[in-house]
């Protein structure tokens, strides 16, 4: 089998001709780094796809989608991560002492009994493509060293975290936790989580990831690790860590990728310990500058025209984590484009923008929403930004800083567009303060796009964790303010009638009209 060449199969199958494979050969002649399998797919005479449809033919392995495999990370385990490297194979399956590798290249008998030496194991071959097995070496073997750590931290490398905190000083970060903890980040940050959670129970501490709105499980840790965890994520955080009873929050910085990154933190306490959850805010990453925001050219009109008012204010509403702030922050970087002074009030500062001033809450200290809303104002500005509308007392504030000929943004927590006035109304706003100030509001969701690998038909595709969903996309309702509309906000009886005469008078863009647009968006891409 050794003898096997390559360029012989690929002819006898009608891949390639005697004079693509002599090209090849005198190619890999000029650069040995290669093998000739790769000179041929680099000069374009034969796909890998082809290459590995043949040998699998030929030799009588099979051909497999790392996506449609149930990993077991114990065959992982079996090989290092450097050798799999190396030689492009990763373990997927082992029983009965065999160990079942798919391998972009099963003609590298060297490589493969190099593998058979170190893990101890049969070995039984299967192929799949170099990218599919980058991968899932990247994916899987993060996961091996996370539980390495974890089978490496017991009772005796944990420190008595009342009485010894030295062990979770910043500098030292060769510990059993500060590994783990580093590893969880790293995790998280690479498969594009939002948020992680770390929920005590009675017998384990379990993990999970938020990844494309979905709670994912990700492992569960022994309940001897839960003290010190808490403790280092704490001390990070600047938070009381004799404090058991009460929720805290808090935030540190760290450099994922050369990326730095804020990790918001919130601790509550559960009848079995503190439950984290720890939220990653891009400090520094590129704003998405689409020439529409991401927005239909009609949302995108309605939404510049109320960007261009000299004063009142814009609300940019949604639940949790739908990209609020983003919007905003798209918004200030447009207006900071003019001769105009921009000032935020934020809690936290998710992203830190040029030429424009950005204060941040600090409630330790005193300084709350309404007071730094109320030093904003004598700052001279022309744009305000509000991180979140709170409470009537900075609600207020607001309204009178956009009456009184400031341009001011925020965020508010509703379900729609017409929903935010009631909701002002019931933080105590007058009527017609809401009315007089009132320019537009922003409504966005984050709805999930089906997995392009799997198209949401495969519980154990790698690419989406066997949700059916990769990634998501925005959509918005915008509701522009006219004078007919202002006078129904005025009037309590008229708030049912604000959406359909909105939607008349061509005013308002629904959720459903951006869904259609979706909708017929991706039926042209796919057709």
């Amino acid at each position: 089998m050794k003898s096997l060449p390559i360029g012989e199969v690929l002819k006898e199958y009608g891949y390639i001709n005697e004079e693509q494979l002599q090209i090849a050969l005198d190619a890999q002649k000029k650069d040995r780094s290669k093998r000739l399998g790769e000179h041929l797919i680099d000069l374009g005479f034969v796909s890998e796809q082809q290459m590995l449809e043949a040998l699998s033919d030929k030799l009588a392995e099979p051909l497999v989608s790392l996506d449609n495999i149930d990993f077991d990370i114990n065959a992982v385990k079996k090989i290092p991560e450097a050798m799999a490297q190396k030689y492009n194979v990763i373990g997927y399956a082992f029983n009965d002492n065999v160990l079942t590798v798919a391998t972009s290249d099963p003609l590298n008998y060297y490589g493969l009994e190099d593998v058979r030496l170190v893990s101890g194991c049969r070995i039984s071959v299967s192929l799949a493509t170099k990218a599919d097995i980058q991968i899932a070496i990247e994916r899987y073997y993060s996961d091996v060293d996370t539980l390495n750590l974890v089978d490496d931290i017991d009772e005796s490398t944990l420190p008595e975290v009342e009485e010894d905190l030295n062990l979770f000083d910043a500098n030292e970060d060769d510990t059993p936790v500060v590994k783990l903890l580093n590893s969880l980040l790293i995790r998280g940050y690479n498969t594009s989580a939002s948020d992680i959670h770390i929920e005590p129970f009675e017998e384990k501490l379990h993990v999970r990831m938020r990844i494309d709105g979905m709670l994912v499980d990700y492992l569960d840790l022994n309940k001897n690790i839960q003290a010190a965890l808490i403790v280092r994520i704490k001390i990070l955080s600047n938070m009381d860590i004799a404090e058991k009873r009460l929720p805290q929050d808090g935030h540190f910085m760290g450099v994922i990728d050369g990326v730095e990154l804020n990790i918001r933190v919130s601790v509550i306490p559960t009848i079995f310990g503190e439950k984290i959850v720890m939220r990653y805010l891009d400090s520094n990453s590129t704003i998405d500058r689409l020439s529409t925001f991401g927005m239909t050219e009609e949302n995108f009109n309605k939404m510049n025209h109320m960007m261009s008012m000299p004063h009142g204010i814009i609300y940019v509403t949604g639940p949790t984590g739908s990209g609020k702030t983003t919007t905003l922050y798209m918004i200030l970087e447009k207006l900071a484009q003019g001769q105009i002074n921009i000032s935020t009030i934020e809690d936290p500062v998710e992203r830190k923008l040029n030429r424009i001033n950005q204060m941040q809450v600090n409630t330790m200290s005193g300084l709350t929403f309404d007071r730094g809303l109320r030093a904003l104002m004598r700052q001279d500005p022309d744009v305000i930004m509000v991180g979140e509308i709170r409470d009537s007392e900075t609600a207020k504030i607001a309204i009178r800083a956009s009456i009184t000929g400031h341009l001011v943004l925020s965020t508010l927590h509703t379900n729609d567009t017409v929903s935010s006035i009631t909701r002002l109304k019931d933080m105590g706003v007058d009527l017609y303060l809401i009315s007089a100030s009132l320019v537009g509001v922003i409504a966005q969701r984050l709805v999930k796009k089906v997995c392009p690998y799997c198209n949401g038909e495969n519980n154990s595709c790698e690419y989406c964790y066997g949700s059916g969903y990769l990634g998501r996309t925005v959509v918005y309702e915008i509701l522009q303010i006219d004078d007919e509309i202002r006078q129904c906000i005025s009037d309590i009886n008229k708030h049912k009638e604000i959406k359909d005469m909105a939607i008349k008078s061509g005013k308002m863009i629904t959720f459903d009209d951006s869904y259609r647009n979706i909708a017929s968006m991706t039926l042209a891409e796919n057709i």
